[in-house]
């Protein structure tokens, strides 16, 4: 059993969920009845199917993966080794079916066919991706970046549309905050934080193909460190990286009045991408592309907790 929660990457999973929490802990200050919010059932189910969609395509992903995982990571081969293929596959359709029906349910409740279309896509992405685009020229990271970056784009559709709809309604706060004001505020925070995810997932995706050269190699994969070579995979990151330096900027310009505290996740996030950044010059081993990999999800982290700080600096008492 321990090693089938192991393929689902239960971390990554528990990432997701306080990620979407966080998030919509910080809009639910916005509005007059919270309990419609992070608080209710709805989006409770959303969290729930949208971890679910993250463990079914973990697992298909390692499925897909085994003739490459023994010879780039033969200490984590589970599939084959602890748990049987038609096991795995199984699983597998058995998740996403749960996590398509509460879609399903969703889109029925909240009078939208966006969750439905939303989950179906990822779903079928997933699959695509494990199977052929993943060892593909450029794609394969940018599929993968892309439903990253959905997590809270998720959050930010649920909020706008619960709102459109008339189920939130907005509070009057001594800012000013108005209808138009909020719904702004949900659209370029879950855009800013998705983009920012997706940056960061996509120089991380890079890194990891760095660090899978021989196993790809065998498979013959056209990844950007097979194509490319290994030097120009590491400009191209930075690169990459630095964007994701500059939307942390962005979010400070776009809200001037949040402090030094408020700052402090943005500046830590930025401080980490510089880190991973001078860790993959250092050397060409795969303990640095590793170590690497994680200060990269340290600062993913330490930037999509932002929303929580905020929630605390500006509405701790709501």
């Amino acid at each position: 059993m321990i090693h089938f929660i192991r393929l689902t990457r239960p971390l990554n999973m528990i990432i997701i969920a306080l990620t979407m929490y966080g998030l919509g802990w910080f809009f639910d200050g916005m509005l007059k009845d919270p309990a419609v919010g992070i608080r209710s059932l709805d989006f409770f189910l959303l969290v729930f199917s949208t971890t679910l969609i993250a463990a079914a395509g973990n697992i298909i992903n390692d499925y897909f993966d085994r003739k490459a995982d023994r010879i780039n990571k033969p200490e984590k081969l589970i599939i084959g080794k602890f748990v049987k293929r038609r096991i795995a596959i199984v699983t597998h359709v058995f998740i996403n079916l749960i996590a398509f029906s509460i879609a399903a349910y969703l889109s029925w409740k909240l009078e939208t066919f966006g969750y439905v279309f939303i989950h179906l896509m990822t779903i079928n992405m997933l699959w695509f991706y494990s199977m052929y685009f993943k060892r593909k020229f450029l794609i394969g990271n940018i599929m993968i970046a892309g439903m990253t970056a959905l997590v809270p784009l998720l959050v930010g559709f649920y909020y706008d549309q619960s709102i459109s709809s008339g189920a939130l309604e907005v509070s009057n706060f001594n800012d000013g905050l108005t209808f138009i004001s909020v719904k702004i505020m949900i659209l370029v925070l879950s855009v800013v934080l998705g983009g920012f995810a997706f940056i960061i997932n996509l120089g991380r995706e890079i890194i990891k193909d760095m660090e899978d050269v021989p196993g790809d190699e065998v498979l013959k994969a056209r990844t950007i460190p097979i194509v490319l070579g290994i030097k120009s995979s590491r400009w191209i990151v930075t690169v990459i990286l630095l964007f994701a330096a500059a939307l942390t900027v962005l979010l400070v310009l776009m809200f001037p009045n949040i402090g030094t505290v408020g700052f402090l996740p943005l500046f830590t996030s930025g401080i980490l991408v510089v880190v991973a950044i001078i860790t993959i010059f250092l050397g060409d081993t795969k303990q640095h592309y590793k170590l690497a990999n994680n200060w990269l999800k340290l600062a993913m982290v330490a930037g999509l907790i932002t929303p929580v700080i905020w929630r605390l600096l500006f509405y701790y008492d709501a």
